[in-house]
């Protein structure tokens, strides 16, 4: 991708992620032409209320419980620039610049779609901002996911005015200092402009999307990380075939029983029809099962996501037909549907590393696996430690996954003097699937790196001449060549940090599908 065109209906969750962790202008960004015209329209229809001295909400009145508070013309401008100094107020670490990138974008298209009232040159300068690399530093926590992202999301907007604090170029820096560096005007808020800055689901849009996109990645490491285990093992793949998966005809399910069968096929390292050994336990056996589920809820998530990257999130909204102007007030920016969205993901993802995490435990433990692999993968068991603290670590992320996975979005706290009382802690949502998501991604890296040690025990035992599975092979392969056979006591925590970013950068994932 060269350029993004934005016209508020047609984004993508793969443009956000070009753009996202891409580098400042490219892809560039840029507004269609539908919208610019769109984006005219409501601008004008703004003022036009405001010349005929009409009363419409965030335009001419006061925010929240100050619903009924009305503005005079002269302190329009004042009441826009109040909204995001007052507003200003989140906490917490600062968005990274992948995520910062996603939220200004998500905003401007929402933006584009010309329901909002936001001045053209104002929507244009924070595109402008997205293209030279002005990234607003926006603190993680402060919104309660409903009248919108509030507060994070004006402390994105404080850099157009001048105010707050950005990155440029590596360094950190007042907001008026990047925006000059940048040879970029500061804005002047018209009319309703605050208010469209601020209103509206993009922050929790914007975790939705890059961690959507990072568990469709983790939930195919994770049956890249269960076939290699059941290689280990010595398991069996018979539990994939597709006339039972046909009988339970959950689609995803299939797909990843169909992906298992793609990724063993032509492996000597798993067993066949053995009548005195014939089914592996449910960490093995039942992949499919469990990982298909996972699969359901990453699907929905990406529907949700979809669909709301084009929606409309303002409030007010401005409907234009002929002469006639309606200001219309709504709930689309209360962020429900996201927020049950990203429990289901935190759910999901939470089951994906504790299965991963027993099938660490089986790897080390040779009263489990039977004795086909030694005692915590090491040779000198009693004078070597092996792998067993490292399963002490996959144990304690996969807690924390499972206190993170209770759900956000059953809680509520009534705010605005009750006027806005009922709010979807949506963003909290959000945050607590991307760190379960962190603690996934490192257990499937353990998992990996104690499946290819139980590899080399195997090898030992099955001959030279056996092969690994056709999409296992190559990522054990990729291990082998960043992570040696640990082959006494060393320290593991360089290793295991290799693994988890072969596993973060889709490398494990590319290694298998380039083969299938």
């Amino acid at each position: 991708m060269t350029q993004i065109i934005l016209d508020g209906g047609h984004l993508t969750i793969e443009q956000v992620i070009a753009v996202a962790y891409g580098q400042p202008g490219a892809p560039e960004v840029v507004l269609s032409a539908d919208a610019k015209n769109a984006v005219n329209r409501a601008a004008a229809a703004v003022q036009t209320l405001i010349q005929r001295g009409e009363i419409a909400y965030g335009i001419t009145t006061g925010f929240g419980a100050f619903k009924d508070r009305v503005i005079s013309p002269e302190d329009v401008e004042t009441l826009q620039r109040n909204i995001l100094i007052s507003h200003a107020v989140g906490v917490g670490d600062i968005f990274d610049i992948p995520t910062t990138r996603a939220i200004m974008l998500i905003r401007a298209n929402t933006l584009a779609s010309g329901y909002s009232g936001i001045r053209l040159a104002t929507l244009q300068t924070l595109i402008d901002m997205l293209n030279r690399g002005v990234h607003p530093r926006i603190p993680e926590k402060g919104s309660l996911g409903a009248s919108g992202d509030l507060a994070p999301l004006a402390h994105m907007s404080l850099v157009l005015i001048g105010l707050g604090e950005a990155e440029y170029q590596g360094a950190q820096i007042g907001g008026a200092d990047a925006m000059q560096r940048a040879g970029l005007a500061m804005v002047t808020l018209a009319a309703k402009e605050g208010l469209a800055l601020t209103n509206g689901t993009s922050i929790m849009c914007a975790l939705g999307v890059l961690e959507t996109y990072r568990a469709e990645m983790l939930m195919q490491t994770g049956d890249i990380a269960g076939s290699l285990s059941l290689e280990a093992l010595h398991g069996t793949p018979l539990a994939f075939d597709e006339r039972i998966h046909r009988l339970r005809p959950f689609p995803r399910q299939q797909e990843s029983a169909a992906y298992l069968r793609a990724l063993l096929a032509g492996s000597g390292f798993t067993r066949g029809y053995d009548p005195l050994n014939v089914q592996d336990a449910y960490t093995l056996r039942c992949i499919p099962q469990v990982h298909g589920a996972v699969r359901d809820a990453v699907a929905y998530c990406r529907w949700a996501f979809e669909i709301e990257l084009n929606a409309v999130t303002d409030n007010p909204l401005i409907f234009i037909d002929g002469d006639e102007i309606t200001v219309l007030s709504g709930g689309n920016f209360h962020g429900e549907p996201l927020a049950i969205a990203m429990d289901y993901l935190g759910l999901a993802m939470s089951e994906l590393g504790n299965i991963s995490e027993r099938r660490i435990a089986r790897l080390i433990d040779e009263s489990v696996n039977t004795h086909v692999l030694p005692a915590f993968l090491t040779r000198e068991g009693g004078l070597n430690s092996g792998f067993m603290i490292v399963q002490y670590t996959a144990a304690a992320l996969a807690t924390e996954s499972k206190v993170l996975a209770h759900p956000a979005s059953v809680d509520t706290i009534p705010t605005s003097a009750n006027v806005e009382d009922h709010v979807s802690m949506g963003c909290t949502a959000a945050l607590k699937a991307r760190r379960i998501n962190n603690n996934v991604e490192r257990i499937l890296g353990i998992e990996l790196m104690a499946a290819a040690q139980g590899i080399d025990f195997r090898k030992e035992v099955v001959g030279a001449d056996k092969s690994l599975g056709r999409g296992t092979r190559p990522v054990y392969d990729l291990i082998r060549s960043r992570v040696p056979f640990i082959e006494r006591d060393t320290l593991l925590y360089p290793h295991m940090e290799t693994v988890r970013v072969l596993v973060s950068s889709g490398a494990i994932a590319h290694a298998a599908n380039g083969a299938l």
